[in-house]
């Protein structure tokens, strides 16, 4: 038997004892009857007594440091093994088989495990049947207020981390137990100056066959209370799901706080800047409060659906009309509850990434409703460049092909379908180098979950912008293992949510109603891609005749993702000031082109 160590929390054990401890826990726990792994997976009784449908998620992990299901990222390179599957009608006490026929990120089958001692945790991400107003009824991951992360979702079954030994050459069956429940969220807590709001919305409740519902967390101007008869502008930040508002605290920072530091972390990312997000979090508030700031009300929008953490703040066949929803239903009650003006041009939108995208696309199809949209490295605007593919050219988007074949990038994954292969890259690292590609990042989608089910990005965006498909699920804009594009898909992409294209098409229309209300901003060197789609726009804004766009588009040269103007400060400062920067630009509008009569001076005290 050879001999080798491991580390936890800084020293070194033995390793031969923990050889024969895995070895004793396969003797318990394993039996060999195949010459490959799989993993029983029982749901017990006392947990949950009555069938359900989901998917089945196994996590192998070789760090024992933390929970395996925390482990799991779209980074193949820092990412730990998944395996999912679908189950139906799991019943209490029953068990299913997770074995070679369920598909794996990073590696694609358990015959790919070699031997060796691992961690493994299983996660049982429930599927809610739903009767659609359209007559479909389709299995989904409800979301229950986490933002449509299966690791952290209330009611998800799940198993205590254990660890195993995996021998590739005699394998055995380990038995899992699903006997932990994830418990639910607690409600969030008002301060002073942030209210936290949820709403049942009519126009979703009808589509879903279900209750559904909205929230938004609100922060109160500085003088709400002692100026009870001042009415509000209000500021719309729409992007994904927001468990608290980060850019805004009411507590100083704690000085023993450091860049890095786990403390800074929470649901919505990692906390590799904690004291610098602390620190400007809290100058935020300080300015929110001093007389440099506009009396405004800033609302941040919950609104996830079965199949993204967010709806893109638009109306979809698949998602529902959520766009409406928010205009109709959610934004009119927080004008109502906090004194809002209630009026067209006292609205602006504000977002970055996934958020410019609905910062530039609720400004597009609700002209009237908001005025104006400053809108940060936005999620592809243009579909010309869904980041490096090209939807309406390509023929695929895992690869890239010449008149010679499809040529290889060093260092980019392995070979693909021939040995010409390119890899197109999904994301870079700030040095450029590639983090994860096409393929990749839609491969962990596919183990999450089938039909368009694994609540990621790519996921997300294609059950907004396209069609339904046959079955009821969105229509795929790609095959997810192939990389292969539907061009008839592409062109329904095309025609209902491509904002470049739409632009170009209505401004006849569109153009009237939208004049200085577009500012966009973007770094040259974003970690994915999206200058390209902002460049194709800009060229589009800047031909608008009968009336020109009047609006600004900004570049920062070599400024990463989420670059929003300030080029004098780095961009960790720049992103964490960006309000003190556009509340005075947003205010500046909003007078210029407020209607005669309208209420200019209540709410500037």
């Amino acid at each position: 038997m050879r001999l080798w160590s491991s580390r936890k929390n800084g020293k070194a054990r033995n390793a031969s004892l923990l050889v024969m401890a895995a070895f004793a826990m396969c003797a318990t726990g394993c039996k060999n009857t195949s010459s490959v792994v799989s993993f029983r997976v029982t749901m017990p009784k006392s947990v949950h007594n009555a069938p359900v449908d989901g998917r089945l998620l196994l996590i192998i992990s070789k760090d024992g440091s933390r929970e395996p299901r925390t482990q799991v990222s779209n980074n193949a390179i820092t990412t730990q093994q998944m395996f999912g599957m679908n189950v139906d009608k799991l019943q209490p006490d029953g068990s299913v088989v997770l074995d070679t026929s369920s598909i794996g990120y990073p590696l694609d089958s358990l015959k790919k495990i070699p031997t060796g001692a691992y961690y493994v945790q299983a996660v049982f991400n429930e599927y809610e049947t739903f009767h659609r107003a359209d007559g479909h009824v389709l299995k989904l991951p409800m979301d229950h207020w986490e933002g449509q992360n299966w690791s952290t979702k209330p009611g998800n079954l799940y198993s205590a981390s254990r660890q195993i030994w995996i021998d590739s050459k005699s394998g055995g069956t380990v038995d899992i137990s699903l006997d932990k429940v994830i418990p639910e969220k607690p409600f969030p807590k008002d301060t002073k100056y942030v209210k936290y709001v949820r709403i049942q919305s009519k126009l979703l409740t009808a589509f879903w066959g279900r209750p559904m519902w909205l929230g938004a967390f609100v922060i109160l101007p500085e003088g709400y209370d002692s100026h009870p008869d001042a009415h509000y502008p209000l500021i719309v930040n729409p992007a994904h799901f927001p468990a608290n508002i980060r850019a805004f605290s009411e507590i100083p920072p704690d000085p023993t706080l450091q860049d890095g530091d786990s403390a800074g972390a929470s649901e919505e990312g990692p906390g590799p800047l904690a004291a610098t997000t602390a620190k400007y979090a809290y100058e935020f508030y300080q300015y929110w409060k001093s007389s440099k700031a506009p009396r405004m009300l800033f609302m941040a929008i919950q609104h996830p659906t079965p199949y993204y953490d967010d709806s893109y703040g638009v109306n979809s066949p698949n998602t529902g009309p959520f766009g409406d929803a928010i205009t109709q239903e959610l934004i009119p009650e927080i004008e109502k509850r906090f004194r809002g003006l209630a009026q067209p041009w006292a609205r602006a939108l504000t977002g970055c990434s996934t958020g410019g995208w609905e910062a530039l696309g609720m400004q597009v199809f609700y002209p009237d409703f908001y005025n104006g949209t400053w809108a940060g490295a936005p999620s592809p605007i243009d579909f010309h460049s869904w980041r490096l593919v090209n939807i309406y050219a390509n023929k695929n988007a895992y690869y890239d092909e010449g008149p010679w074949g499809q040529v290889p990038i060093p260092g980019i994954g392995n070979p693909g379908p021939s040995s010409l292969t390119q890899k197109l890259p999904s994301a870079r690292m700030e040095d450029n180098q590639v983090a994860t590609t096409m393929e990749q990042d839609n491969r962990i989608e596919l183990v999450v979950g089938d039909h368009g089910r694994g609540a990621g990005l790519w996921d997300g965006m294609q059950a907004v912008f396209g069609p339904v498909g046959k079955d009821g699920y969105p229509g795929m804009i790609w095959d997810k293992k192939t990389g292969a594009i539907d061009p008839e898909v592409a062109k329904y992409w095309q025609d209902h949510s491509d904002l470049g294209h739409i632009l170009e098409r209505d401004w006849p229309t569109l153009g009237p109603k939208l004049v200085g209300k577009i500012h966009l901003t973007v770094g040259t060197s974003d970690q994915w891609y999206l200058a390209n789609a902002v460049r194709r726009v800009d060229k589009i804004l800047q031909a608008t005749k009968n009336p020109n766009y009047g609006g600004s588009v900004e570049y920062g040269d070599r400024f990463v993702h989420c670059w929003v103007g300030d080029p004098g400060d780095p961009e960790a400062v720049s992103t964490r000031t960006v309000y003190e920067r556009q509340m005075p630009a947003m205010a500046d509008r909003m007078l210029k082109t407020a209607p005669a009569g309208a209420d200019v001076k209540s709410w500037r005290y």
